[in-house]
Formats: structure tokens, sequence, C-alpha cells
């Protein structure tokens, strides 16, 4: 029995035995005093150390040193309590490293054992570790996010739908007012469309999106992000959401700003000076100043204006016009945008104070009004140009963007340099026109007048003026063999100094011998101040004592013919520095000069031969003239003679029987009247009268007949005085017996012709319905040859009437025509007809031949080229007037009767 009872005993031990050593899990046996009494095989397979090394130390040794204190704790409640205990520490590895371990201990109090089961949880402690400290940077990251970017979430089609409080702050909204709105509500315009089309295109492709953006906040100030967008990816790969994470980068953006800015400031500084110190026209240089100012300024437009400095209106010199993608020129004033206008008030005021105007805020009501433009909100700025505390112009600038305090400054300066290249270049016109003008009179002389005297007077008193000297004269070298001799010929003297002793007349042999090699050495002498010139003899040192001459230019002048002279300017109140371009100039003049002394003599030598060839030519041409002329005027004469007899027979013949018909029918309507109150006295006393007389009565309407005839006698009263007006206008126009000078009305004389090609204007199924405007002037009796008169004005009328006749055949124009007959008294001594078509007006090759006699552009028959010319003579030759045509082809022509009153 005893034996079957320990078989059994040892059967369990070994069952627990292999369970024991089975185990995953780490199976221990310790004693109250810190040693392993028991350890399964896993220990070993874990920790790497052998069991005999495990139960040598005690186990608290093998615990890392910040686990031994929470070990210790464990243990001794382990002793002191029967309840199990769970705890976690880390156990040496025999490789160094530790393990985690996590217990569930129990200790047996009366055999002084705790029986322990450790489970290894390295692998999940570490995890945990690592989510731990993810967590922890997560929180860190997202602190400094909070702290210092600007976050926010949209969906995917771009509403906001969470916005920290960095992104709230900055834009200045509410957390509320972003919610469910789009980025357009921070949309600063900066960008360009473009810009946002490709931003979407990378993030809705689900690709992350970096850039730099200009925001707007609520309260309109600027500010610049660092900007990256993530888009957060379904299970198919498609964006739900954006994640933009922002970085406020305005200080560094400020800064860069700032330094490009500078940089491009001093480019535009540098680019301003060279255009201002090019060559050029005025406008020409402002011009590349305004492009050069809209390369580095963002501006809607630039202009530069100058006071016209005749009227002190401001007049467009230059300007440049830019949209989004290009500049170009203003050309005009016209092109100028009505915005302008707007300014005006503000440019007045600058006027007045000589202030810089910056950045002042105009508003257009009409954009449309703008040269394609899509703003409506501009500043405006504007700069004085002055010089000499004047003001002479004005620098306007349009910009959609304030100009900072550096531009402004900049501004000023350009305005500046600007304000003197003006100046400059407006004294530097004025020297040249003048200069221009000396050496135009001077070859204008020379064509005009083959008289040297007068040619050397016009350009000594000429160079005087303009040089501000006080003495000009002209030297003339005689080269006799017997006595060479110099002669001062022309002087001009300042007539402010009227001290000034003349020099006309011969100097000296003793004194001229300096003088004389000068010329023959065809040298230029230049003395600023003769007291510092060492190289003058005493004899000329003398001479220009003698007339207080203290400074001194001398030009040798010599023809191609030999002549030798000089031109010399002098002046005798203290130095007088001769600048290169007063000798230009005067070196200029002398190469005139010489070609006047060359054409002088030719022109004396060839006198004499062609005089007589001249003569005779000159008698042969006036002799044709005259034939010429007295055969268009025997042709015109005889015409107008057969004309006026006609005309004159014709209003004599009608005259007779419309007198009496008109003279009788002033007794016809005193008889109608008899018989009109005979016939009512038979109503009154005869009121029923034989039927016969009443049925005769009714047939003829007796009453009308008796209103009508009322009518009948005065229409025919009125047609009678008519051809009596036409056949007075007839009289008048003829003139024929009126061959001598009288004073006459000029109007009556146009408003008889006009009466007589009444038939040819007027509407009358006939006529070309021609408005004929009269612009009378108070005008008195003119004295001339009345009846001429006349037939110039028929000529001028007639030939109006024919073009615009020809103008309508041919349906050039759809203008109703006009003829515009004007008069006015002219200088108070001339009396002038203007007569205006708008037939079209007349080439230009054919107003220069206009006034040749046989000269017509009509069809043969139809004209015989005499008319103009027979009035160009009555006109010019028979009263002293002025006869012109005046036309510009596609408008209209003007005929000039000027006559003296």
């Amino acid at each position: 029995m005893m034996k079957l009872a320990k078989s059994e005993l040892q059967q369990l031990e070994e069952k627990y035995s292999r369970f024991f050593s089975l185990s995953i899990d780490l199976l221990c046996i310790a004693s109250f005093d810190g040693y392993f009494m028991y350890l399964n095989p896993v220990w070993t397979k874990t920790l790497g150390w052998s069991t005999q090394e495990l139960l040598a130390k005690p186990f608290i040794e093998f615990v890392h040193p910040e686990d031994q204190e929470s070990t210790i704790l464990a243990a001794q409640n382990i002793t002191q309590s029967i309840d199990a205990i769970y705890f976690e520490n880390r156990y040496l590895c025999q490789d160094g490293s530790y393990k985690w371990l996590s217990w569930n201990a129990t200790g047996f109090i009366e055999e002084k054992l705790i029986y322990a089961v450790a489970r290894d949880i390295t692998l999940n402690k570490e995890n945990e570790i690592a989510r731990q400290q993810i967590i922890h940077e997560l929180e860190a990251l997202k602190f400094a996010l909070n702290a210092h970017s600007l976050v926010a979430i949209t969906d995917k089609k771009g509403r906001i739908t969470y916005a920290n409080d960095q992104f709230c702050q900055v834009s200045k909204y509410s957390r509320e007012e972003l919610l469910g709105q789009d980025h357009r509500i921070i949309n600063s315009g900066h960008h360009t469309k473009e810009y946002f089309e490709n931003l979407w295109k990378t993030i809705s492709k689900g690709q992350i999106w970096k850039g730099e953006i200009k925001n707007k906040a609520k309260d309109g100030t600027f500010y610049w992000v660092d900007t990256l967008i993530a888009p957060m990816l379904d299970s198919d790969g498609k964006p739900y959401q954006y994640v933009s994470i922002r970085t406020d980068i305005t200080q560094r953006k400020l800064s860069e700003l700032a330094l490009l800015e500078r940089s491009r400031l001093s480019l535009l500084s540098a680019e301003v000076s060279l255009a201002l110190s090019q060559s050029g026209t005025l406008a020409e240089i402002l011009q590349n100043c305004t492009n050069t100012i809209s390369q580095y300024l963002k501006l809607a437009f630039v202009s530069i204006w100058t006071f016209e400095r005749q009227t002190n209106q401001l007049e467009l010199q230059a300007g440049v016009h830019c949209t989004e993608a290009t500049c170009s020129a203003l050309n005009n004033s016209e092109d100028f945008p009505n915005h302008m206008v707007l300014a005006n008030n503000i440019v007045g005021l600058m006027t007045q104070n000589h202030q810089a105007i910056f950045n002042q805020e105009l508003t257009i009501n009409h954009p449309e009004l703008l040269l394609n433009s899509t703003f409506s909100i501009f500043r405006f700025s504007a700069y004085p140009l002055i010089v000499e505390q004047q003001l002479i112009g004005i620098i306007a600038l349009f910009s959609q963007q304030l100009f900072s305090e550096p531009t402004h400054n900049l501004l000023n300066w350009i305005a500046n340099n600007i304000a003197v290249a003006i100046d400059r270049i407006w004294a530097r016109e004025e020297l040249l026109s003048r200069r221009e003008a000396l050496l135009l009179r001077l070859a204008s002389q020379i064509r005009s007048s083959l008289d040297l005297d007068i040619i050397l007077e016009t350009a000594v008193n000429e160079i005087r003026s303009l040089l501000q000297i006080d003495r000009c004269y002209f030297i003339s070298y005689s080269a006799q063999p017997s006595e060479p001799s110099l002669t001062i010929t022309s002087e001009a003297r300042n007539p402010n100094s009227p001290n000034l002793p003349t020099m006309l007349g011969s100097i000296p042999q003793q004194k001229s011998n300096f003088l004389t090699k000068i010329l023959l050495s065809q040298e230029l002498i230049c003395i600023d101040d003769i007291n510092r010139k060492s190289y003058l003899d005493d004899d000329m040192q003398e001479l220009l004592t003698e007339f207080g001459i203290t400074a001194q230019l001398v030009l040798p002048v010599k023809s191609n013919s030999g002549e030798i002279g000089a031109i010399v300017c002098s002046h005798c109140s203290g130095d007088r520095i001769w600048s290169n371009s007063e000798i230009s100039l005067l070196q200029a003049v002398c190469d005139q000069l010489a070609i006047a002394i060359d054409h002088a003599q030719l022109y004396t030598q060839s006198r004499s031969a062609t005089l007589a060839a001249q003569t005779q030519a000159e008698k042969l041409t006036t002799t044709l003239y005259q034939l010429q002329q007295t055969q268009s005027q025997l042709i015109q004469h005889e015409k107008m003679s057969s004309l006026g007899q006609l005309v004159a027979g014709v209003a004599h013949e009608i005259n007779n029987p419309v007198n009496f018909i008109h003279g009788n029918l002033s007794y016809a309507h005193e008889y109608f009247e008899e018989l009109l109150t005979l016939l009512h006295l038979y109503q009154q006393y005869y009121p029923t009268p034989e039927t016969e007389i009443e049925d005769f009565a009714e047939k003829i309407d007796l009453d009308f007949i008796t209103s009508d005839l009322y009518k009948l006698l005065s229409s025919m009263e009125m047609g009678t005085t008519r051809i009596r007006e036409i056949v007075l206008g007839l009289r008048n126009f003829s003139r024929h017996d009126e061959a001598e000078k009288k004073q006459v009305d000029i109007h009556e004389g146009i408003d008889n012709t006009l009466l007589i090609l009444h038939h040819r204007w007027k509407n009358n199924g006939i006529g070309l319905d021609i408005s004929i405007i009269k612009e009378y002037g108070d005008l008195p009796l003119i004295d001339c040859y009345p009846g001429q008169l006349n037939q110039v004005f028929m000529n001028i009328l007639t030939n109006a009437i024919d073009a615009l006749e020809e103008l309508k055949i041919k349906a050039k124009t759809t203008n109703k025509p006009q003829i515009i007959i004007k008069t006015e008294i002219f200088d108070k001594n001339f009396v002038v007809i203007r007569i205006i078509d708008n037939a079209g007006g007349i080439p230009e090759e054919v107003t220069t031949r206009l006034f040749d006699p046989f000269f017509t552009t009509k069809p043969v028959g139809k004209g015989t080229g005499l008319g103009l010319s027979i009035s160009y003579q009555i006109v010019v030759e028979k009263h002293g007037g002025i006869l012109k045509c005046i036309s510009e082809e596609g408008q209209g022509t003007e005929f000039w009767i000027q006559i003296p009153i």
C-alpha cells in the first residue's frame, strides 16, 4: 500500500515537472531572502543566462537600476499579502540588453517562498513606448503648428471645415466667418488666374503643392504665407479633403520686397539718368523716361505734361498706358483716359502750391470709359517740374497699388532731373532756333538780294544781337599792288552804349599789319582778355585800347573768287568767353558770307552782259502777255456786250407790257369794287329777282366768284410785281449804261446775280435745290465797276453750281449741296466777299493754273477757260484787289474776293 502511494506521488511530480519545463512563460520560485530557488528553462532561453548564474545572485541584481526600487517594494508586498501581485520591470540579458517582464506573483508566508509567473512583454512595451512617443511628438507638433502656423482643412470643393486660432488671428476673420467659405474670401488679387488653376490641378491629382501666396485680411491689409497643401486620399486614391499649413512670411517678404524695391529703384534712377543724357527731341527723351518708369513701377498710366510757354496750358509731351499684358505709348492728349479729368482739380491745386500729390485715391464711376482697364479705383500721384521756383510741367501717375516712401522720394528726384533736362532742352532749342533763324535770314537775304552791303549790314546786326556783344563789324581787305588796305565797311553797335565810337572807315596802315597777316593766313583769333594776350603787337594793342575793346573774336572770310575779309566780334565791358558753339555759328555765317560775296561778284559780272537780252525778253514777254490779255478781253467783252444788249433789250421789251398790265390792275380792281357795290344794291332793293336770274346766280356760284375775284386780282398783281423785279435785276446785272466807276451796294449786285441764276439753284423741278446761305456784313458803298464786278460774281457762282451739279450726277456724296456767301470788312480798308461751296474741292495741280487764260477742266463746248482769267483781271488789275482760291480736296472750295473800299 505504501509502495503504491509512493508510485502515484512520483508520477504526479513528473507530471508537474513537465508542465513546469514546457511552459512558455517564465516560472520561478524564490525565497524571501531574494534568491531564486527554482527556474524553468524559458529563463535561459529568454535572458541568455544559465540557471546556475541566475541562482547564484540575488534576483534584484538582474533588475534594471531604474526598476529596482519598485521591484523591492513589490517583493515586500508579496511577502505580506496572500493576494497575487502584478508589476512590471526590466531584466538584464547576458548580452547587456534589457527585456520587459510582466509579473504575477504570490507569496506563501509559511514556506517563506514566492511563486511567480513572468511573461516577456518587451515587444509590446516598446510598441507602447513608441506609440506614446508618437503621441507626444504629435501633440508637440500640433502645439507648434497651432503656435506658429496657419492651419486650415477644406473639403474637396475647397470649403473651409477647420481653421485654427493662428489662421483667425492673422486673417482677422472669426472662425464662424471662415467656416463654410472658400479661400477666395482672403484673395488679394495679386496672383493670376492661371496661378490658382495650376494649384488646383496639382492637389486634385493627389499631389502636394508648395508655394508662396499673398492674401488679404479682413481689414484690407495684406500678408504673405509660405503654403503647403496636402490632399487626404480615400481608399480609391482620390482626395476627400485638403490640409493647408501656412507660415506667415510677411516680414521676410517685406524685407525681400524692400531689397528688391531698392534694387529696382536703383536701376530706375540709372535708366532715367541714361535716358535724360541721350540726344534727341524733347518728346523722344521724355517718352523714353515714361517707358522706363512704366517698366520698373506697376502703373496703369504715366504721363509728362509741360506748360505751353505762350498759352500756359498743359500740353501732353509723353505718356504710357499699361494693361496686365502690355504697355503702349499715348500718341496725343485725346488718348489720355477720361479719368484724367478727375485729377484736374488736384493738379490745379498743385499749380498753386507747387506741392507733390502722393497716393491720392480716385474712384472711377464709369470703368468703361478707361482704355482697356478693369480697375475702377486708382492711386493718383503727381510731381511738379520746377525750375528756379517756376512750374514748367507735371508728371502724373495712376497706379493700382500704393507707392512706398522710397518710391515717392525717387519720383521726386526724377521730377527734379526731368525739370532740369526740359529747361536745358528748351534753352538749347531756343538757342538753336535763334542761330538757325540767323543763318536762315542770311541765306534768305542772299537769295533775295545780291547787294553785298545789305547782306553784310544784316549779318553784323544779327550777330551782335544774338551774342549780346558791344560791337560787330566786317573788315574788307583790298589787295592793291601799290597799297594794300583794310576797311571796316559794316558795323553794328550796342544801342544801350551810345558812347561807343564808330570804327567805320579805313584802318591806318601802321595799325593794320597784324590784322592783315591774320586775314592772309586765314587764322582764327580768339581773345578773351586783351591784357592776357602777349602775342599782340603794340600797334594792334593801341588800336584795341583806342576803341575800348577788352575782348575780341576774328573769323576770316575768303570767297572762291579770292576776296578776303573778316567778321570781328568785340566786347568793351570786361572779359568775354567765346564758346565753341558761338564760334561754330560764326564760322557757318562766314561760309554764308563767302557764298554771298561770290554771288554778288557773279551778279555784277553778268548783269551788264544780260541786261540787253533781258530787256528784250521782257518786252517780248510783255507783248505776248498783252496780246493774250487783249484777245481774252475782246472775246469776253464781245460776249458780255452781246449778252448785255440782249438782256437790256429783253428787259425793255418785257417791261413795257408788264407795266401796262400792272398799271391797269388797279383800275380793274376799282371797277370790280363798283360793280360789286351795284350788285349788292340790287340784292338789297330787289330781294326777289326773276327765276332765271336766281338760276344763273346759283349756276355760276356768285358768292365764290365774289370772294375768289379778290384773290385773283391780288395774285395777278403779285405776279406782275415779281416780273418787274426780275426785269430790274436783269437791268442792274447788265449795268450796260454804267461803264465808269461809281459807288454801289455790293449786296445788291450779289442778289441780282443769284436772281439771274435762280432757275439753276432753286428746287423748282429743274434746279439742284442748293441751299444759299447769306452771311452779309455791314458794308459801306464800294467805289467799283459794278457791271464788271457782277460778271465776277456770275463766273464764280456758275462754277460753284456746275461743280455741285457734277458731284450730284456722280452720286459721290449724300450731303445737301450748299453755297455760303460771306461779306465783311477786312483790315479797315478792304471789303472781302467769300463764296464757299461743299462740292468736294479742287486738286492742287488744278488750283495752281485756275486763273490762266484758256485753262479749263470742262468738256469741249462747255467752257472757254476765260471766266476766271477775266475775273482775275477785273479784281486785281481793274480794282487793285485780290482774287484767290482756297480749296481742300474732299471738302470744298472758297473764292476770296478782296476789293479796296
